[in-house]
């Protein structure tokens, strides 16, 4: 089934939704995620067996802000966000969002409906943006305060055949760079304690990243932030979510020019 979409954020409201899924569903719960189709639209269903949602908080949950009040001990509690930026996403393309639980401790489903377009689309041609898993060389050191994010990425650089190491803050960064010596760094800009520019002017002071290639991965991507990071000393500036064929692309192509 084809949408008329913007792929990057159709991605990012199921991965807001199963993220939430996975913040509010104990350890050996169960998540499940589900897509029908009827003549006029898309159901997405996301589904866990976590705390469930008490009647009268079911229309509060997405929004701006909003936590359901057993997560605010949790680690992972977050800013609340993520539920009201899947709605404004799905209204944007026409869409809608709804929750329901039969109350606390009985598990939430969340259900996004995306229209279908009213002419048919055609099934776009196979794509010629294909990588191909283990047929890449190099080492690359992923840094950046998200295990998730950075966890993420260096999995799906070891599946291309890249080495690929991570470390969670600046300090751990540079003593990975010490002993790994990577060819590539990916570096996040909002680290805690010391951020990504202090790192990156730091690693070209030192041997592990003086000839390293230096790429800043942010969510920051103004022409001030672009600036900002060539006078750390980074080679590359890509914004979040990256475009992993770019970046792949562009790795190789730096990687053989050394």
């Amino acid at each position: 089934m084809w949408l008329d979409a913007d792929a990057t954020r159709l991605g990012q409201m199921i991965a807001n939704l199963l993220t939430n899924a996975v913040k509010y569903t104990p350890a050996n719960g169960v998540i499940g995620l589900e897509v029908a189709c009827t003549q006029e639209e898309v159901l997405i269903s996301v589904r866990d067996s976590g705390i469930g949602i008490a009647p009268e908080h079911l229309d509060k949950v997405f929004d701006l802000f909003s936590q359901l009040e057993p997560a605010l001990s949790r680690a992972q509690g977050g800013l609340g966000i993520g539920l009201s930026l899947v709605r404004g996403l799905a209204e944007l393309h026409g869409g809608s969002i709804s929750a329901h639980s039969d109350g606390v401790g009985q598990g939430s489903t969340f259900e996004l409906r995306l229209p279908l377009p009213a002419v048919p689309l055609q099934a776009p041609p196979e794509p010629s943006r294909r990588l191909l898993a283990g047929t890449r060389e190099g080492t690359v050191l992923v840094i950046d305060d998200s295990a998730d994010a950075a966890e993420s990425l260096a999995l799906a650089l070891d599946i291309l055949g890249y080495e690929v190491r991570t470390a969670y803050d600046g300090a751990a960064g540079m003593a990975a760079a010490q002993s790994f010596m990577p060819q590539v760094i990916l570096l996040d800009i909002g680290l805690p304690h010391m951020n990504g520019y202090d790192v990156a002017r730091l690693l070209r002071s030192q041997p592990c990243g003086r000839n390293a290639i230096l790429v800043a991965v942010t969510g920051w991507g103004q022409d001030k932030d672009r600036q900002m990071a060539s006078d750390a000393g980074f080679d590359l500036h890509l914004t979040k979510p990256v475009d992993f064929y770019e970046l792949d692309m562009v790795l190789q192509k730096m990687l053989q020019a050394q």
